[in-house]
């Protein structure tokens, strides 16, 4: 790749990460074996990432002269800090889902042949929940990582406040006067 086309490439790259992040839905990554360079910014692009016991996690780009360009670095670092986002770019080491789980960079670690169910029911779960609710927190969290608890705490009133007038949430607390609070209510996005 010629260097005057390379930053157009990357532009586009870095354009399906944000898509991941902006989706008004929970993204689940789900790692099953070896997770490197693109693979792995785009698990960092995702709102959780569950990995099997034995799956293994790099960006090994400095193996050839590059950094990682669909914004691992700066995902690694908000997700576990600088220093660690530092160390896993520059020493291009593979690290395992375990120690990625210990840096708040994996969210959960499965036995392997669970991961296929587990990862499913978690998709299920979340598709069957307050979707509206899961795009508002998506929203509060992108402003925090954005421009900081200021950002964050402008922009809560009007989008949790919009939550009050959807169909879920009414039908939800009436479920849960009816039925407690392991209710049930089926959410519809509305």
């Amino acid at each position: 790749m010629q260097p005057e086309d390379s930053e157009e490439f990357w532009r586009h790259a870095l354009e399906i990460i944000e898509r991941l992040e902006t989706l008004p839905c929970p993204v689940v990554f789900a790692a099953h074996a070896l997770t490197l360079t693109a693979a792995f910014e785009l698990a960092l692009g995702c709102d959780i990432i569950l990995a099997a016991r034995s799956a293994k996690f790099g960006l090994v780009e400095n193996v050839v002269a590059l950094t990682p360009s669909m914004g691992g670095p700066a995902r690694i670092a908000e997700r576990a800090g600088s220093g660690r986002a530092r160390e896993l770019v520059m020493t291009g080491e593979l690290f395992g889902a375990e120690q990625l789980e210990r840096w708040n960079i994996v969210n959960r670690v499965f036995d392997d042949e669970e991961l296929p169910d587990r990862a499913l029911e978690m998709a299920r779960a979340l598709a069957k929940g307050p979707t509206r609710a899961h795009a508002a927190t998506k929203e509060i969290v992108r402003g925090y990582v954005t421009d900081g608890l200021a950002r964050a705490d402008e922009i809560l009133p009007s989008v949790a406040g919009a939550l009050y007038a959807s169909e879920d949430h009414r039908d939800a607390v009436a479920g849960f006067l009816e039925h407690g609070p392991r209710h049930e209510t089926p959410m519809h996005g509305r």
